[in-house]
């Protein structure tokens, strides 16, 4: 019989809810504050605690925290009795997995206990069907290609989260890999074969996502239930228009045990959300676990590694692609630029170069001017600061000493570099 841990500093409270619960088949224990209802837990561990968000000495959001603590699987529900959401959003943020305002009605206590179990349940089912997953233990080095330092606790976190049933948020730069994360979070943490259905917030109407997503009285559309047992993937979500957003909320408050939900932006979703650009509850939902993917520029010494991975893909007419070489030069180039379109620009751009080169050896002059740009450009400031001839020796450092990459920079001739 389902447990369930009950903690509220008010006895009369106990009794209500357990008149209530009881009949529904769920066994009931009670704590009158959190601390008791830690040491039950731990105890006795319970499938799901409702708690009071008013108690002393320990409040039910510090409760929350230290169960979160103790076990990160924990799935807890917050009761408030403020009007606003203040503190139900403080709750979401803290890692509840829902919340009750009092006075609520029976119907929805008892909606949020189903929810909560199911939750529950579908959790422990993924755990068993992923015993063996189908992805590789290589499979995550295969396709995030590089040592850098950055890069490798990038693939440390997707591998502790691959598992997770809690929504995750991956944050990064256009171009940085959202997609590839997302793929790999898939294959390593639902069932093989399960769904993966993968939803382009910027691309799709209001009329696509209300039969899509939304569906009615927030029960979610037909991608909703065709990614059930499998991962719902909302890519640009913070494209969805605000209507959207708001129901949302609905529908993942319904239908949270039924697919693994994982989400993608470019954006800073915490800052949008406190500046009233993104629902701040949908925020709370959605950025449960959050992965922040590094830009290109910032690791810098994968470059090498992953010019080698796109030549083995790549053809020559003249050829073969994974003979052709990158002089120093030319790798110091590729390592200066800032590529703003991050792993996709770099990946075309270079796959380009391989396919076009009519010498097996490729040079800097063979790049088109943008990607001559110079990192760590003297600024004006710096101009006026000093004399001419300081500020075209910064420059030239920062070109690495080749005066024809700072002449072209600058729009000089090369004999002003002296």
């Amino acid at each position: 019989m389902p447990a369930i841990l009950i903690v509220d500093d008010l006895v009369s409270i106990h009794e209500m809810l357990d008149a209530v619960i009881q009949p529904t088949g769920y066994q009931t224990a009670f704590a009158t504050d959190g601390e008791k209802a830690l040491v039950r837990y731990k105890a006795d561990k319970y499938d799901l605690v409702l708690a009071d968000i008013d108690m002393k000495p320990m409040d039910g959001i510090t409760l929350l925290k230290q169960l979160k603590l103790y076990d990160p699987s924990a799935v807890i529900i917050i009761m408030t009795a403020y009007a606003s959401t203040e503190s139900a959003i403080q709750a979401l943020k803290s890692g509840a997995f829902d919340y009750l305002q009092k006075p609520f009605k029976v119907d929805e206590l008892m909606q949020a206990l189903r929810r909560g179990m199911e939750f529950k349940r579908a959790m422990a089912e993924r755990e068993a069907s992923i015993a063996a997953p189908s992805v590789k233990a290589g499979d995550f080095e295969a396709r995030l290609i590089g040592d850098s330092a950055k890069n490798k606790r990038l693939i440390t976190q997707l591998k502790k989260l691959a598992t997770a049933h809690t929504p995750i948020l991956i944050s990064g730069e256009l171009g940085s890999g959202h997609e590839i994360a997302a793929e790999l979070l898939h294959a390593a943490g639902t069932p093989k074969d399960s769904p993966l259905v993968r939803i382009d917030c910027r691309l799709s109407s209001m009329e696509s996502l209300r039969s899509g997503l939304l569906g009615e009285n927030g029960q979610g559309g037909t991608w909703v239930q065709q990614a059930k047992g499998g991962t719902l993937f909302l890519l640009h979500v913070q494209c969805l228009q605000k209507e959207a957003q708001s129901e949302l909320v609905s529908v993942l408050r319904n239908n949270a045990h039924n697919f693994r939900l994982v989400c993608a932006t470019e954006e800073d979703l915490e800052k949008l959300s406190e500046e009233g650009g993104f629902n701040e509850e949908l925020f709370y939902r959605i950025a449960a676990l959050p992965v922040q993917l590094p830009p290109l520029r910032e690791r810098t010494e994968d470059i090498s590694l992953l010019l080698k991975n796109i030549a083995g893909r790549s053809s020559n007419p003249k050829f073969d692609a994974k003979q052709i070489e990158f002089t120093d030069d030319a790798l110091s180039t590729l390592k200066a630029y800032r590529w703003p379109g991050n792993l996709v620009e770099f990946t075309q751009f270079v796959s380009q170069v391989l396919t076009t080169t009519e010498t097996r050896v490729v040079t800097s002059a063979q790049f088109p001017l943008r990607v001559h740009e110079i990192k760590n450009w003297p600024t004006l400031a710096d101009y006026l600061a000093g004399q001419e001839k300081q500020y075209l020796a910064r420059v030239l450092q920062a070109a690495g000493g080749d005066k024809d990459k700072a002449a072209r920079a600058l729009g000089i001739d090369v004999s002003r570099l002296g």
